[in-house]
């Protein structure tokens, strides 16, 4: 584990703007062609903190923007809900999935967790919610895409080990379509965050995106 990729989990707590964090440049700002997408393709909805959310960027730089983009120029083209939330935990993910699961979506991608790590809340709490979660998505019928989130050993290995391990157990106990640690390609680079290292930079988002393309796009066919 990175002991430098610290900060990089403190993104997910952040919950607001931050006055000393640098706007994007114009070639950052310049938003990109939207893509066609059909009245009848499938609804994605990613229920997750901010980096789902796309903090400090406009929303359409944030990776699920950014995949929903990608897919279509691959021909899987899918409506987007994109309900990130600075600052949530599993707990405020457990909160609004009814909410969410009004909008029928066809696929949830849950992007939660990493803020109850940095909190050190209790790891069985955590698994809780998480599995309310993934049982109110399974009674609508909508397929789960489960990101998961690791993180360094400032509580201990024993928290750490079990933090990580709650994704993978769900992940395999419901069969999931997983991915084990979704920011490992922006861990400890800090090229790949805004100004204030706390928040992806779009370069950032487009390597997540390209990290989970490959899960998301098996769950579309």
């Amino acid at each position: 584990m990175r002991a430098g990729w610290f900060l990089l989990l403190c993104l997910t707590a952040c919950g607001g703007d931050d006055p000393s964090t640098k706007a994007p440049t114009e070639a950052e700002s310049q938003s990109p062609a939207p893509p066609r997408i059909p009245p009848d393709a499938p609804l994605v909805a990613f229920l997750g903190d901010s980096i789902s959310a796309g903090l400090h960027l406009p929303e359409d730089e944030a990776f699920p923007a950014v995949l929903q983009r990608e897919l279509a120029k691959r021909g899987k083209p899918f409506r987007l809900l994109n309900a990130g939330h600075s600052g949530d935990t599993t707990a405020g993910g457990l909160s609004r999935i009814q909410w969410l699961l009004q909008n029928k979506p066809d696929i949830v991608v849950v992007e939660l967790g990493g803020n109850d790590g940095l909190r050190g809340l209790p790891i069985d709490a955590m698994r809780a919610n998480l599995e309310g979660i993934l049982k109110a998505i399974e009674a609508t019928g909508a397929k789960t895409v489960l990101l998961g989130m690791r993180i360094p050993t400032s509580y201990g290995p024993e928290y750490t080990e079990a933090f990580a391990g709650v994704f993978a157990d769900l992940a395999t106990k419901n069969s999931l379509p997983f991915v084990p640690f979704f920011m490992e390609p922006i861990a400890g680079k800090p090229d790949l965050f805004l100004e204030d290292q706390l928040h992806p930079n779009p370069e950032g988002h487009r390597m997540l995106a390209e990290h989970i393309l490959p899960t998301l796009e098996k769950v579309l066919k």
